[in-house]
């Protein structure tokens, strides 16, 4: 599936209400310390699938058979990072998914609970207009920016395209997870990412 952006590459940084240049990422060590302080927003791409595909236009969202859905790889992508944010004492209060299997399964796997929410899911389109890129961005924004009230870590697993709408950001591979800073007034900071083998 091609970055849904490719034809928005003219349009200025400035369109994103975030801050983020890789060069200002922070090291693992500090992005993991922030983690256990709590107050983040984690956005995980769904962990892997047999194939790629933009599987949106017909598929049914209560029918994994008209799905991609996880391989075996994914599984344990999902499993590990589970396990890794346990290992580092990370807290996450709260877990929300799109209604897709791939997205709830890897929440499920790495969380054991989730709460689904469509706000998340893509919508039916293979290629997205501006304006559709405009609505997931005004959807996934919210989730992105606001400051949260619990003491953990807001974990969102969803899919590649509203949040490349909402950040510019292409998240590959699948399973990577953004680490966001919620700064308000629908605004965010990106502090740096992990991907599935990283942890």
């Amino acid at each position: 599936m091609k970055p849904l952006l490719l034809s928005l590459l003219g349009i200025a940084l400035l369109q994103f209400n975030f801050t983020a240049s890789a060069d200002d990422y922070l090291d693992k060590q500090s992005l993991i310390k922030r983690m256990q302080a709590g107050g983040l927003v984690l956005y995980f791409r769904h962990a892997s699938t047999e194939t790629d595909y933009a599987d949106q236009v017909d598929a049914d969202v209560k029918d994994g058979s008209t799905q991609r859905v996880l391989s075996e790889k994914g599984w344990h992508e999902a499993v590990h990072i589970g396990r890794a944010i346990k290992f580092h004492k990370i807290p996450v209060s709260k877990v929300l998914t799109s209604e897709y299997f791939r997205a709830w399964q890897t929440a499920w796997l790495a969380f054991g609970e989730y709460e689904k929410n469509k706000d998340f899911n893509f919508l039916p389109y293979e290629d997205y207009t501006d304006a559709q890129v405009a609505l997931m961005k005004k959807r996934i924004t919210p989730y992105l920016s606001t400051k949260l009230k619990s003491k953990g870590n807001l974990a969102i697993v969803a899919h590649d395209d509203p949040f490349e709408s909402a950040t510019g950001i292409y998240p590959e591979p699948m399973g990577i997870c953004y680490v966001l800073e919620p700064l308000g007034g629908k605004k965010f900071k990106i502090l740096g990412f992990f991907t599935p083998q990283s942890w």
